[in-house]
């Protein structure tokens, strides 16, 4: 076990260095958060007056859900990462060391959740400096960050295992492009679930975008009685992530 932790950390500080090297991409992903967060805030202030919206300030409702979508638009694409591996050999060399295949998904997730708090962080900065004012005081920014860690976690594993499944970037595009969209608009990411219409709810409750969404929320609003029933299966649908991606080397393995 202490070697399996050895081999996350160097493998996620190597992941953490290209980063910093090529910041551009990091840059990008926090934009498009910190921009759609002052653009509706503004724009969609009166519907808190709607009868059962259920929140006296738009930006204090929103500013959990943007925080989250920096999980959704960052971590999504943590497979394009292994691919470029793929392409110039360097995963082929590791696997051939002693590192374990667990270890070589641990340390993508670990630095795509680490990267995803920090965006999060950003994010929740800006909408205190727009005047959000959560009641959950500095314990709910943590839980807020955790949520979105934790769902950038679920979303690199999947998006590893498509990457070694389909071994090519087209397919890695066409599949995040496919899903992405439709995982942010069926949440209650910038709309109250008590407004939305019944079938949307219902998928919402399958859906590990809005379990994130509703635990940021909850933490941010210092609601923690639901904090259990969402941070749990976030939790526990991010280890399935990390375990599918790690199987899915043998069906690497047998393309090679």
């Amino acid at each position: 076990m202490r070697q399996f932790l050895a081999n996350v950390w160097h493998l996620f500080v190597r992941g953490w260095r290209s980063a910093v090297r090529l910041p551009t991409f990091l840059i990008l992903s926090i934009v498009q958060p910190i921009f759609w967060l002052l653009l509706f805030a503004p724009l969609m202030a009166r519907v808190v007056t709607v009868p059962g919206f259920g929140a006296s300030s738009y930006l204090d409702f929103v500013a959990p859900g943007i925080a989250v979508m920096t999980a959704l638009f960052s971590a999504v694409w943590s497979g394009v990462g292994l691919l470029q591996d793929m392409e110039r050999g360097v995963l082929d060399r590791f696997l051939v060391t002693p590192v374990s295949r667990g270890a070589l998904i641990g340390g993508r997730v670990l630095n795509a959740a680490l990267q995803v708090a920090f965006e999060a962080a950003l994010v929740l900065a800006v909408a205190a400096l727009a005047g959000a004012r959560g009641r959950g005081g500095a314990p709910g920014i943590v839980v807020a960050l955790l949520a979105a860690a934790l769902l950038a976690a679920l979303l690199a594993g999947c998006s590893s295992a498509l990457a070694l499944l389909a071994r090519r970037q087209e397919a890695l595009i066409a599949g995040v492009n496919f899903v992405a969209l439709p995982l942010a608009s069926l949440s209650s990411m910038i709309m109250a679930s008590a407004l939305m219409p019944g079938w949307i709810r219902a998928v919402a409750r399958f859906n590990p975008v809005d379990w994130a969404v509703v635990a940021a929320r909850a933490g941010f609003e210092g609601r923690w009685e639901r904090l259990p029933g969402t941070l749990a299966p976030l939790a526990g649908g991010a280890l399935l992530a990390a375990f599918l991606a790690t199987r899915s080397f043998q069906r690497y393995l047998r393309t090679l």
